[in-house]
Formats: C-alpha cells, structure tokens, sequence
C-alpha cells in the first residue's frame, strides 16, 4: 500500500472536485498489480492491454462517486520512465481518476492534452 497523507488528499480532492462544480460523494480507490488492472480492463470493459487507472463512474448530477483502479506496478514504471518520483506519478494518477468522474475523457489527442492541462492545474493545488 502506497502511503499517502489521506487527510490532505481527501481536502485537495474535494478542492479539485468543487472546481468543476461537484461535491464528493464515495470515491473507493483499488491499488492492485498490473495483472490484477489486466484483469478489470478485460472483464469490465472488453481492453486486453495494461494501464494505470480504470474508473467506474457512479457519480449523480452533482456528487462524485466511482471507483478507481490503480495498477502501482504501472505508476511505479511510468515514474521511472517520466523521471519522477512514485509518489508524484502517484498524486498525477489519483486526480488524473478524479477528472474522469468529472466528464474528462483522454481518448484523442486533443482531450488527452486537456486532460494533461487538468492534471497540471490541479496537481498545483497538493
């Protein structure tokens, strides 16, 4: 398990939520393997690749709800890759879930680098 400082996540969260008009309901965060990610991506949602988030959006009009698969095997390489450390691709991760429940998409390239901006934005608020 990642260690994390839960309280001053939970209030950056919030905060990030609230700046796109939604409180916080239940959101369940999942931190698993990349074989365990592998798994959900091809039950759930038919993808036969690995990836480091999978958010299940349960959210209502106004309040975020979902859960979050993490793969920290993915997160722990991709910070290597980027040149980071785990707990900064871990914090990008965490939001990059957020901004899923939200309505950000990251399927063209234009959405992904709104997503990146996003992610910027609210990484700067941790």
């Amino acid at each position: 398990m990642p260690s994390l400082e839960e309280r001053r996540i939970i209030r950056w969260i919030r905060a990030v939520a609230a700046d796109y008009g939604f409180s916080v309901g239940n959101i369940n965060y999942i931190f698993c393997s990349d074989e365990r990610e592998l798994a959900v991506n091809r039950e759930f949602l038919g993808h036969d690749y690995y990836t480091d988030v999978i958010t299940f959006d349960y959210s209502t009009a106004s309040t975020l709800n979902g859960d979050i698969f993490i793969s920290l095997d993915t997160v722990r390489s991709n910070a290597e890759m980027v040149g980071c450390s785990f707990e900064q691709e871990l914090h990008r991760i965490l939001i990059h879930g957020v901004l899923h429940l939200t309505g950000q998409g990251d399927k063209t390239p234009e959405t992904k680098a709104q997503m990146t901006e996003k992610e910027e934005k609210a990484l700067a608020k941790l």
